[in-house]
Parts: structure tokens; sequence; C-alpha cells
């Protein structure tokens, strides 16, 4: 079992959150009732829907992260996972996205807005320069 998986079978046990295909095309989502939180990409990549507010207010933490890739006016984060400290990250910033999403306050029109994660916009180098040769 790859670290996404293991990842997203502990997040569809979580109270509120469903799993289903992300909205951006590619791979699975877990959903709150509000919106949805994360897009597993791949076996290591997923993308978590943090809010503006949240990625500001946790800026320098997540800049100094190996594992977080951050795209600039983005609301999304890229979480790559190559090691269980880093699915510790990811459930602690799915916490995080979820008291995120409770701030904001849901459109009028029922409709949520655009989500336009990361997927084809960060690209994750090996953290191991080495692993390159």
């Amino acid at each position: 079992m790859t670290l996404a998986q293991r990842a997203l079978e502990q997040l569809q046990g979580w109270p509120d959150l469903t799993a289903g295909p992300a909205s951006c095309g590619t791979g699975r989502a877990i959903s709150s009732p509000r919106s949805e939180i994360a897009h597993f990409h791949s076996d290591h990549d997923v993308d978590l829907h943090l809010t503006r507010r949240a990625i500001q207010r946790f800026s320098g933490d997540l800049r100094e992260s190996t594992a977080i890739r951050l795209v600039p006016g983005s609301r999304w984060v890229t979480v790559h996972l190559d090691c269980d400290t880093d699915v510790d990250l990811l459930m602690s910033l799915v916490s995080v996205a979820l008291k995120a999403h409770q701030q904001v306050p849901a459109p009028d029109n029922g409709e949520s807005a655009p989500l336009g994660c990361n997927f084809h916009r960060v690209t994750v180098l090996p953290r191991d320069p080495a692993a390159l040769y």
C-alpha cells in the first residue's frame, strides 16, 4: 500500500468526509459537506485546499517544509508524500483545512467556486539530488 493510499483510507474514516472523483479530472478527492479538501493525484502527490487565509497564516512553516509546494495565488498546497512523517503532516493540514473551510462563508447560489487545484502546476523533484544520477 502506498503512502497516498494509506492516507486516503485514514481520511475516509473521518466523520463528514467522503471520497469521490477529483473535480480536476485526475485522481480521488476527499470532500467535506462544504468543499473538496484534498485531491490524491498519484502515489506521492496530494493537493490540499487550505484557503488563502490559512496559507497566509502558516506560510512561514509551509515554506520551510520539504514536503510542501506552494503556487503563488493558489488556495491549494501540494504535499509530496515520501515518508510516514509526510502523511502525519498531511493529516494535520487536513484538520487545518477543515477548520478553515468552516470559517469561509458558503456561496449564496449553492454552487462552489471553481477549485483550480495545483495539478500540472507543480513539479516535485526528489529530495536527494543523488537520486537523479
